[in-house]
């Protein structure tokens, strides 16, 4: 996260001081270069870390994805929201593990008209928050129906914060030669329901497996979460290191 703050936030004047800033971290400053639209022009920027969540964890690798938003100030005085999620690679190492490289999220164009459960997802405001990524993956036309329509089946009872659906997660299931369901736009990651963290170990158990098992109803084939569950078809629910902070769902179609 502080290397993402320290690239994507400066300061009148210092927007070009980001190799410096990432350099006094002990990384390597050429990871400014693969920032993409973390620099944006313009002349000051402040930004917000909105959730931190695994992509994947090995015993010396890892994939965190950092979600953003960020709020650029043009030449003209003229204040622009937008954000976007990173999917920052990282390695063991010595005395902590390190910044190997960055991968943001690079959404589809919007679609000229998106469809019914697009445009319902997008207008749900509180009840299905979305980070700037995941919105844009909304808007782009590439997230499948059966996606959508879950979220808008959980969000009759819940209060749902996105971090990822499709753009800013690994292409495969990390650490595997499978493809992931996120980029294909069938999938999208939980991590606060209700206001409570999917990750805190204070948010109640059952408000979790609640959620988790709604989400096998509403048509996910496969269910992850920090809690394996019983019941449901064989290997609809799963748990790992991975899921601990986040509740998965992910559709065939």
């Amino acid at each position: 996260m502080e290397l993402v703050r320290s690239i994507g936030a400066w300061p009148s004047g210092e927007r070009d001081a980001a190799m410096a800033r990432v350099g006094a971290l002990g990384l390597e400053p050429a990871l400014v270069d693969q920032a993409g639209p973390l620099r944006p022009g313009g002349t000051e920027a402040v930004l917000e870390v909105v959730d931190a969540q695994y992509g994947g964890i090995l015993t010396d690798a890892a994939s965190v994805l950092v979600v953003c938003r960020q709020w650029l100030r043009r030449a003209d005085g003229t204040v622009v929201a937008g954000g976007t999620t990173v999917d920052v690679r990282l390695r063991r190492a010595h005395p902590r593990w390190t910044v190997t490289a960055l991968h943001p999220a690079a959404p589809g164009a919007p679609a000229a008209a998106p469809g019914e459960a697009a445009r319902r997802v997008l207008a749900a405001g509180p009840a299905i928050e979305l980070p700037p990524a995941a919105a844009a993956d909304v808007r782009s036309g590439e997230v499948h129906t059966s996606v959508l329509e879950a979220l808008l089946e959980l969000a009759r009872k819940h209060r749902l914060a996105v971090s990822v659906v499709r753009s800013g997660h690994p292409l495969k299931v990390f650490g595997t030669d499978r493809p992931s369901d996120h980029p294909r736009g069938r999938a999208v990651d939980v991590w606060r329901i209700d206001g409570h963290a999917v990750v805190d170990p204070a948010t109640p158990r059952r408000l979790v497996e609640s959620v988790m098992r709604a989400a096998a109803a509403a048509g996910s084939y496969n269910v992850g979460g920090p809690f394996l569950l019983s019941g449901g078809t064989a290997g609809q629910f799963f748990s790992d290191a991975t899921h601990r902070d986040h509740v998965h769902m992910g559709f065939r179609t």
